[in-house]
């Protein structure tokens, strides 16, 4: 049998990055997740039973219902310390497989980014609550004999996710007390080796979201995406250890890697996004253009 065409592996990429709201996910007996009467998130129905046992921090309200942390947990801080004393228990416990990935780095909690932050919580343990997490990705690029080629990493193979798989040049998610911009000029140095300077030239150009679920929760995420043009004699250095190497690639190159599922998924969407936006794929040649733009754009 003949291997699939590109773009119907791309479009079940999509799909996998967007399996909540596929038929058949656990999007319907998911509780709302409540912080002071504003929704921020969606609880599986096995974490909401797990979080009964925590009557002072959260309340869960059965079917149909929601789960909202106490109202007498009444500031930032409050929230904040009641939720870690609850997730570092569980952790401790073994509740959850995605607390084994526990990284003791903070994600602030809010029902759109814009909002003032609710409280925060250890990133590992977003997924229990189904909270949206954000993100920056960069795609850098070059050009070689007239032509447009991208610099991508291999993740190190020591990451406790997708360890060895294909990366964009600099990506990270938004910690606790950090901006978008921030965090991407932070991102650019430790992993690429990228100066502030150089960095700070990269142009913002929207943004991609997607919801997914596997066995350790919901993944709402929304990432900022920037481009930055990098002088052709630039070579970015390994530089923190999440990434091993880097490697320059024709714009073919990128697009099959797409579809080859050897790139971290989400990276792999910020680079589909790259090659639409510059026209790399085209409506008159691509059947399922629109599809493929859509799927970069689903939110909750």
């Amino acid at each position: 049998m003949a291997a699939p065409a590109w773009s119907e592996r791309v479009r079940e990429l999509l799909k996998r990055m967007n399996n909540f709201h596929e038929p058949g996910s656990s999007r319907d007996q998911c509780l709302p997740f409540l912080v002071a009467g504003q929704r921020v998130g969606s609880v599986p129905a096995p974490v909401a039973q797990r979080l009964q046992g925590y009557p002072a921090v959260f309340s869960v309200c059965p079917g149909p219902g929601h789960v909202e942390l106490h109202p007498e947990l009444a500031s930032h801080e409050q929230r904040t310390a009641a939720v870690g004393q609850v997730l570092t228990e569980l952790r401790d416990l073994g509740a959850f497989p995605c607390l084994r990935e526990w990284r003791d780095e903070r994600y602030e909690v809010m029902p759109r980014f814009c909002d003032p932050p609710l409280f925060s919580m250890e990133r590992a343990a977003t997924a229990l609550l189904g909270v949206r997490c954000y993100g920056t990705h960069l795609n850098g690029y070059t050009w070689r004999r007239g032509r447009p080629c991208m610099w991508l990493g291999r993740r190190a193979p020591t990451k406790p996710t997708y360890p060895g798989r294909l990366d964009n040049l600099a990506a990270g998610g938004i910690a606790a007390g950090l901006g978008v911009m921030e965090t991407l000029v932070k991102e650019c140095q430790e992993e690429a080796c990228i100066p502030p300077t150089l960095a700070a030239k990269a142009r913002p150009v929207g943004t991609i979201s997607y919801t997914y679920e596997d066995h350790r929760g919901i993944f709402p995420e929304c990432q900022f995406v920037f481009d930055l043009e990098l002088p052709e004699d630039f070579e970015p250095r390994v530089g923190d250890g999440e990434m091993q190497e880097f490697y320059l690639w024709g714009l073919d190159e990128v697009k099959n890697a797409i579809a080859s599922g050897d790139f971290k998924p989400n990276c792999a969407l910020v680079a589909l996004d790259f090659l639409i936006r510059h026209g790399h794929i085209q409506p008159h040649h691509e059947p399922h253009y629109a599809e493929l733009v859509e799927g970069l754009h689903r939110t909750l």
